[in-house]
C-alpha cells in the first residue's frame, strides 16, 4: 500500500471512530440519565471500549497525523443536523451515525485484516439489537 493510500485510508477511519465514538456516548448517556437503564448504558459504553482498544491498537497517533480538518470538503453543517424534536431523535440520530460508521469501519479495515472486519461487522449487529432494545423503551 502506498504512502499516500494510508494516509487517505487512515483519515476515514479516524473520522469514523470519532463519529462513532461520539454517537455511542450520547446513546449511553440516554440510556444512563432519561431512561436510568444501568445494563443498556453499560452495553454502549462496552462498545465505547471495543473502539477505545482499536483506535490503540491500530496505532491512534498514525491516525490523528491523517486527520485533515482544513481540506475536509465535508465539514459543513447541514441545517438538518441541527433539527431534533425530543429525546427520541436525538438517540435514532445518533445510532444511526454509530450504525453507518461501522460499517465504513467494517469496510476499510478489510484492507488490513479479517479480525478487525469483522470485530466491526459483530458490533454493528450488537447495535441492532441495542437499538430494538431501547426503541421498546423510548417508544413504548
Amino acid at each position: 500500500m502506498q504512502s499516500l493510500d494510508k494516509q487517505k485510508i487512515d483519515r476515514v477511519i479516524d473520522a469514523n471512530c470519532n463519529r462513532a465514538k461520539e454517537g455511542l456516548r450520547v446513546c449511553e448517556d440516554v440510556c444512563r440519565f432519561v431512561l436510568d437503564d444501568e445494563k443498556i448504558s453499560s452495553k454502549f459504553k462496552e462498545l465505547r471500549h471495543k473502539l477505545k482498544d482499536f483506535i490503540e491498537s491500530f496505532g491512534g497517533k498514525d491516525l490523528i497525523k491523517a486527520r485533515d480538518i482544513e481540506s475536509d470538503v465535508g465539514k459543513a453543517t447541514k441545517f438538518k443536523e441541527f433539527e431534533r424534536k425530543d429525546i427520541v431523535d436525538i438517540f435514532f440520530a445518533n445510532i444511526q451515525r454509530v450504525k453507518e460508521s461501522m460499517r465504513v469501519l467494517e469496510e476499510f479495515a478489510k484492507l488490513y485484516n479479517q479480525k478487525d472486519a469483522t470485530l466491526f461487522k459483530n458490533m454493528r449487529y450488537e447495535l441492532y439489537a441495542i437499538e430494538k432494545e431501547v426503541s421498546l423503551l423510548l417508544i413504548s
